[in-house]
């Protein structure tokens, strides 16, 4: 093992930024020349050094014996089959299967396994053409998500055709049309361009060459992204633009022209068409959100969302996360206090029955999917102790299971549901997770966080969770503000200038735990990823003694120049932009990279990805550079980075298993665990 971390060299920059000198001895990790790469192999030989042992060989076989067993993702139903995305217990990556019937055979359209030997060509993300005749699919490198677009036939596999270096299309960017599609299409990661979007048409028969489709007139900022919408049964195109998570403008199109059915409102609107008519989601007069509706050729050009027909109200006691059409009704799924409901409507809005679902679960973000003929949906549904497992409901049968992974779990877990004040006086939840422990004051505890983009925390299966649960630890989840377990004014509480109330909470998450004997500072560990490597970021700088360890992953640290890099100029409306002097005033508070001063921190395990292309692995290196420079205790600050890997999406199952061992090895061993 190696006793102290290989040195950085600093090479200081200062700035002065709205009357306030700034300096930056680190800003040299930002680049990608020789130099940083030399330095990021050290600090992968250093941390390798503390996560190479006996405890990662002792978790090793129990890791792989979890991997093995196949995973389910969602079902998409249409008139001619039932598409998924399906990965066998032997494979790496998911295959793109459809079958005929529930009870048939899949066939198998798209293998990334057989796509490249290391495994770092994957499929992402599919949308099958309204008749289930073609689908059409991602691939990208690497995770960067940065896609080419495939589209082959439903019935051999066959490519029909392809579109290389569409940026990052997804399916929300995605639709057909009867002679083609409408897609979303970004510059190339190498020019900066990720954040140059538009939106284009391109026919089957157009020769597969996206620079000979047709642009569509609807120009995009870097805040705003946009979602397209069409139906077999409708005459139009419907675009929605939402701007920074706070407010969407949405747009028909017949005969290629667009005439605005929302605009200029501070309210969310998401759409589903049903022939000629539109069912809304929004969050407008109803920060819990709501369904409204409006006939399209009624209501294109007159921009009158206050006359759309309300269809399904409001709830005050939980939020409506979202909803399908499936045959004739309405399938809403709600979230109350992070765990979901499913709820069954006529089209008019009257309640037809509530759909059992088991307790203290949660159906997975867009994994909800109706038919259009027929009164049925399908959904991935998980909780604390139950593998992602996909269900069917059908209206006035009630819900079955469909496909079912066999993990195998040697302890009987419980799942508590409790709430803490935060240091405002707010009640926040969390859900703890063990397998039977004593309130002794001494129980290894990992705390999870998130609190941003309102995005809920919701019950989950932790996989690799489980040999901590097993060996008498704490898995804890806490539903901080910023997040969107309380609808749109939960996350509204953590935004801009109140982002501090989001690593309050955290903080008086971990006391809570502490105070309520489930654990001490020595044996607390917390984790958080991506906007959550903010939340545990700030905090291990605002309460160092609180914590005996910290997973931060992928994570943003450097919040004077998150706008620079990749992605980070479209959120802005989420966190403030450092260059408006007020919000510089906030951020300069928090920013983690800004406020490592000399003294002790708990252990801390940064992992960032080479090609990750969200958040710059800058923000993980520099911190680390920083806090190995000021740290004045034995515990270990350690950098791990990916090649060959992005913020998350598409990873290979040996590549999770590795980097799950390096952060459980590390939890294990900071925490004492045997």
């Amino acid at each position: 093992m190696l006793r102290t971390p290989p040195p950085t060299e600093t090479r200081d920059v200062v700035e002065t930024l709205h009357g306030e000198e700034i300096h930056d001895p680190y800003r040299w990790l930002e680049g990608d020349d020789e130099d940083v790469s030399a330095w990021v192999s050290a600090q992968n030989e250093y941390a390798k050094s503390f996560l190479r042992g006996e405890t990662r060989d002792d978790l090793e076989p129990r890791f792989r014996a979890l991997a093995n067993s196949a995973a389910y993702f969602p079902v998409v139903p249409t008139p001619n089959g039932y598409f998924q995305r399906y990965t066998p217990a032997d494979e790496d990556l998911p295959l793109l299967t459809v079958r005929d019937d529930l009870d048939g055979e899949r066939r198998v359209l798209a293998d990334p396994n057989e796509w490249s030997d290391d495994a770092t060509l994957t499929l992402d993300w599919f949308v099958p053409s309204p008749d289930g005749s073609l689908v059409a699919y991602g691939v990208t490198e690497g995770g960067t998500e940065q896609y080419d677009v495939r589209v082959v036939d439903a019935k051999t596999g066959d490519t029909v055709d392809e579109l290389r270096e569409t940026g990052r299309t997804g399916e929300r960017s995605f639709a057909w049309s009867d002679e083609g599609f409408y897609y979303g299409r970004t510059g190339a990661l190498e020019d900066g361009g990720q954040l140059d979007k538009s939106l284009a048409y391109h026919r089957l028969d157009g020769g597969g060459e996206d620079d000979a489709d047709d642009e569509l007139p609807i120009e995009l900022d870097e805040q705003t992204w946009a979602g397209l919408h069409t139906d077999p049964d409708s005459d139009y195109l419907v675009v929605e633009l939402t701007r920074g998570w706070e407010r969407t403008d949405v747009y028909a199109a017949r005969d290629g022209e667009f005439e605005p059915l929302v605009a200029g409102e501070d309210a969310i609107f998401e759409p589903h068409l049903r022939g000629n008519r539109a069912f809304f989601l929004t969050s407008l007069d109803a920060p819990n959100y709501r369904i409204v509706a409006a006939e399209l050729a009624d209501a294109a050009g007159r921009d009158a969302p206050e006359t759309f027909e309300s269809v399904v109200p409001e709830r005050d006691d939980a939020i409506l996360r979202d909803f399908v059409l499936a045959g004739d009704h309405i399938v809403a799924h709600y979230e109350r206090d992070a765990v979901s409901e499913l709820v069954a409507f006529d089209l008019d809005g009257t309640r037809a029955e509530d759909a059992s679902l088991p307790e203290l679960g949660s159906i997975d973000e867009g994994s909800l999917h109706g038919s259009m003929d027929e009164d049925e949906c399908f959904f991935r549904y998980q909780s604390f102790d139950h593998p992602p497992t996909v269900y069917r409901y059908v209206v006035g049968e009630g819900v079955t299971k469909l496909d079912a992974p066999e993990v195998p779990v040697e302890a009987d877990l419980q799942v508590e549901r409790e709430r803490y004040e935060s240091a405002d006086g707010t009640e926040v939840p969390l859900f703890v997770v063990h397998a039977g422990v004593e309130p002794d004051g001494d129980n290894p505890t990992l705390l999870y966080g998130y609190g941003g983009f309102e995005l809920s925390q919701t019950p989950a299966f932790r996989r690799y969770a489980v040999p901590f649960l097993e060996r008498g630890g704490v898995f804890v989840v806490a539903n901080v503000r910023g997040g969107g377990e309380f609808g749109e004014e939960w996350h509204h509480a953590a935004r801009k200038e109140h982002k501090q109330n989001t690593f309050d909470d955290f903080i008086a998450a971990a006391e809570h735990l502490v105070e309520s004997d489930y654990t001490s500072p020595e044996r607390l560990a917390i984790d958080g990823r991506s906007n959550g490597g903010l939340t545990v970021g700030a905090s291990i700088t605002q309460r160092p003694d609180l914590f005996a360890a910290c997973l931060c992953i992928v994570p943003l640290l450097d919040m004077l120049r998150f706008h620079r890099f990749l992605l980070g100029a479209s959120w802005t409306a989420e966190y403030g932009s450092p260059d408006d002097p007020e919000a510089f005033e906030y951020i300069r508070e928090y920013s983690p990279y800004h406020n490592v001063e000399e003294r002790e921190y708990p252990a801390v395990l940064f992992k960032t990805a080479e090609g990750d292309t969200r958040v710059h692995p800058a923000h993980a290196r520099k911190m680390a550079a920083r806090m190995q420079a000021k740290h004045t205790g034995d515990a270990p600050i350690l950098l791990r980075e990916e090649r060959d890997t992005g913020h998350g999406v598409g990873k290979p199952t040996e590549m999770i298993v590795r980097e799950k061992l390096d952060e459980w090895t590390f939890v294990f061993e900071q925490l004492g665990v045997e």
